[in-house]
């Protein structure tokens, strides 16, 4: 007798990206921008959350570990009571009647930076604080002046209250206590919140931590400063999905295949230390690969990567000659330079990432599971489809109602109670997958359209890699001198890692809002310089001029990936 036929069931994949890039200056150590403590209180522990109380979820989180190192930062100050971020050194400051005119300029400039329509209308209080600032803004003159310091003490809690995640106001009387106090917030109630904001991030990376060791997510990691590899390796990767792309005058990144595998194994201790084991999975930075940078990860150890669903339609069209049906060839891992390669579902992924926010939670999640449906019932009879839903993991709640509580509640319920559908991590669809298909290379590009474009082969990102690029020779002279301490070389080469980060270019360009691009702007000539100051060199005049202006609207970063 014939052995009953194994029921076909569609392998889904949400995998959970974190990532912000460093925001401290080297010589200070103090925070240039908030992002990192922001979305800890409010995404990192929503989405460990939300896998906490979801039987049956299972996910994949990517910790990027410039963002883990940040973390475990603030854990420090706030156990040694050195704070060094300015906002929340004055959401504790005890007596605000002595604010300087730049911490009142600093915090009447950052605490209105939220979603306007999820984030401070929904709260009365926090919408009069933001009407009496326009009120006094419009008419000039210093009457911003005007404003007392109780305002700024009101001003600074309720900033801080609406990057709270959904799932602390709903368990922490702290927040429920000053959301219905609402206004005439004391030095007690900042400290209160300051102390609540310690305690959520101290208590992240054990939480993951746990989650994994439960077997309900895996981890994995990127490039310690999120470097875009193929570009450190070779400039020319762009001209393989981009032929016409203009390169930066540096022909190359002096030393480039060095620092990626720098990169690499950084973020494999980095791993190590925050989780206890080393990660078998990589997402290279905005899935960024080559056949030189998926080498260089599996040389190093890494089992599956990541990347964009328009990698792969480029590979297989230089490869095979022709694309057949989507169903017929994203829905499977594949065999690249002796790794087992997952892609993107771009549809998929951007339906949660930008168009979900505007729909009820559970309409957009029966949604959700009608496309998966879909794509089983379409796919071969003989496959079990293996889905990955790839998407930034903290940006994209800010434009849903309740910080995607709802959508993603009724999301992983649909999904883990579905009898078509099991909810995977990347290890466990490799573990069950006896063979899959083998791909000879790929075409160099990563999630966005396939190329490097938002990284290279425009004037002001090419301009920002020349910079660097000097930087990197100047570095690379006085290394080699031996003039510098093997502790002021540690700190240079710190640095300089930060530098080559993919964040800086991925602002620059006019597409992008004129506040975001001034901010990253800032801090990438402010690295560089930093940089020539660690090296002991004079800073270049050049960094005194801004690399790109942006010219859209609003200041919120949102990205899908």
């Amino acid at each position: 007798m014939n052995a009953m036929k194994q029921k076909r069931q569609l392998d889904l994949v949400l995998f959970w990206h974190m990532h912000q890039p460093d925001y401290r200056d080297y010589l200070t150590g103090e925070y240039i921008l908030p992002w990192t403590y922001l979305h800890a209180i409010k995404d990192y522990t929503d989405m460990a959350f939300h896998l906490e109380n979801a039987p049956g979820a299972k996910a994949v989180f990517n910790f990027v570990p410039i963002l883990l190192e940040q973390i475990v930062d603030y854990e420090a100050q706030f156990s040694s009571g050195n704070i060094r971020d300015p906002l929340l050194k004055l959401l504790v400051k005890e007596d605000l009647t002595s604010l300087s005119s730049d911490e009142r300029e600093h915090i009447l400039e950052s605490c209105f930076r939220s979603n306007h329509h999820k984030m401070i209308r929904p709260y009365p209080a926090y919408g009069h604080l933001y009407d009496a600032f326009q009120f006094f803004e419009a008419r000039g003159n210093g009457s911003l002046n005007y404003l007392s310091v109780q305002y700024m003490a009101d001003l600074l809690v309720w900033y801080h209250l609406a990057w709270t995640g959904e799932s602390v106001r709903r368990s922490h009387e702290t927040v429920a206590s000053l959301m219905a106090k609402g206004t005439q917030f004391t030095f007690a109630d900042r400290k209160a919140l300051f102390d609540l904001i310690g305690e959520l991030i101290k208590g992240l990376i054990p939480r993951y931590k746990a989650l994994a060791q439960s077997g309900k997510i895996e981890l994995s990691t990127t490039p310690y400063c999120h470097p875009i590899m193929p570009l450190l390796l070779d400039f020319g990767s762009a001209r393989e999905a981009m032929p016409d792309a203009p390169l930066p005058k540096c022909n190359a990144y002096p030393g480039g295949r060095a620092r990626t595998q720098r990169h690499v194994s950084l973020a494999i201790e980095s791993h190590k230390a925050c989780f206890g084991h080393v990660p078998r999975g990589v997402w290279p930075s905005e899935g960024s690969v080559s056949d030189g940078a998926l080498t260089a990860l599996a040389e190093n150890g890494f089992k599956w990567a990541a990347t964009g669903e328009a990698v792969l339609a480029n590979s297989l069209k230089k490869y095979q000659g022709n694309l057949p049906p989507k169903v017929e060839y994203l829905y499977r891992p594949y065999r690249i330079s002796d790794m087992c390669c997952f892609f993107r579902d771009d549809y998929l992924s951007d339906r949660i990432g930008f168009e979900y926010s505007k729909w009820n939670g559970r309409d957009a999640a029966s949604d959700f599971v009608h496309h998966l449906e879909e794509i089983l019932r379409q796919s071969p009879q003989d496959a079990n489809p293996v889905v990955s839903v790839i998407l930034d993991g903290e940006n994209a709640w800010e434009f849903y109602p309740y910080n995607g509580y709802y959508f993603l509640s009724d999301l992983y319920d649909a999904l883990s109670n579905h009898p078509d559908i099991r909810m995977s991590t990347f290890s466990e669809c490799m573990a069950r997958t006896e063979q899959y298909p083998a791909l000879p290379g790929v075409v160099a590009g990563s999630w966005v359209y396939g190329t490097f474009s938002t990284w290279i082969g425009s004037e002001d990102k090419n301009r920002g890699w020349d910079l660097l690029c000097e930087a990197k020779k100047s570095y690379d002279h006085v290394v080699a001198s031996g003039r510098l301490s093997a502790e002021e070389e540690k700190l240079a080469e710190k640095q300089l890692a930060d530098c080559e980060g993919s964040d800086w270019f991925w602002w620059f360009g006019d597409y992008n809002s004129a506040i975001s691009v001034s901010s990253f702007d800032s801090l990438f000539r402010l690295n560089l310089a930093n940089l020539y100051r660690l090296l002991k060199l004079p800073v270049p005049h050049t960094l005194d001029r801004a690399v790109s202006f942006g010219h859209g609207e609003g200041g919120t970063m949102r990205r899908s990936v």
